[in-house]
């Protein structure tokens, strides 16, 4: 079966997570933070490249946002995470500010689903995502966003989880099915996609192309080695 094939349009959306100015755009409040490895990797560009040509070839388009900073969001909380508490903090993606609007290249466009907002590193956890994938039909996901070792891992391996086949968009902009390497190996702790943190030799990832989805030649080269994931100990 050839590729375009197993993405069919159908069958297969994009979850585009957390493309806000905040992130991707200067003077936002972790663009600075993202922005040595963003650059190094042309996360932008390959961020535009996956889903202009997602587009072209009719795949639907899911919007994965994070939650948008109000100031009394975690008045009453009992169990807040440091993650929250950071966010709170500084307001990251602050409701009403420019910061929390989407970035200049990826607003949504009509037909575009836009789901809501998460909470925390799952874009499926208390949100209306796994519902709204099953009534258009989703078996497939191809994954590209913010960030790497947080919203999009959690995410996909949440969506893993639920049955979906889940493909993380890589730094050339090739699609790399995830789960067959069980290494799971990562790039960098603080890497803003679109590319890849799950690695592979046993299998020829895919690359976009104008007309859709094709089987690339060869495999991704890589330089240096990688970072192993972080290993936490048990709660006691």
């Amino acid at each position: 079966m050839d590729t375009a094939s197993q993405y069919s349009s159908t069958t297969t959306a994009v979850l585009l997570v957390d493309p806000y100015n905040d992130f991707l755009s200067a003077g936002g409040k972790l663009a600075e933070m993202a922005r040595p490895v963003a650059e190094s990797v042309n996360t932008v560009a390959h961020m535009r490249t996956v889903v202009a040509r997602a587009r072209q070839a009719g795949l639907p388009i899911f919007y994965v946002p994070h939650h948008r900073a109000r100031p009394d969001d975690l008045q009453g909380w009992r169990h807040p995470t440091p993650y929250a508490l950071g966010a709170h903090k500084h307001q990251v993606f602050a409701e009403g500010s420019w910061g929390g609007e989407w970035h200049p290249d990826f607003r949504p466009q009509p037909g575009d689903v836009i789901v809501k907002e998460h909470w925390g590193g799952s874009g499926f956890a208390n949100t209306d995502l796994d519902l709204l994938l099953k009534q258009h039909g989703v078996s497939r996901v191809i994954m590209v966003g913010l960030l790497a070792n947080t919203c999009i891992e959690t995410t996909a391996r949440f969506a893993s989880e639920l049955g979906y086949h889940v493909t993380l968009a890589g730094r050339d902009g090739r699609l790399q099915p995830a789960g067959h390497d069980r290494r799971a190996r990562h790039q960098r702790p603080d890497l803003c996609a679109c590319h890849s943190h799950h690695g592979g030799a046993g299998r020829q990832p895919e690359r976009l192309s104008e007309g859709g989805f094709r089987a690339a030649g060869s495999a991704p080269g890589s330089s240096g080695r990688r970072a192993p994931p972080t290993r936490h100990p048990p709660r006691r």
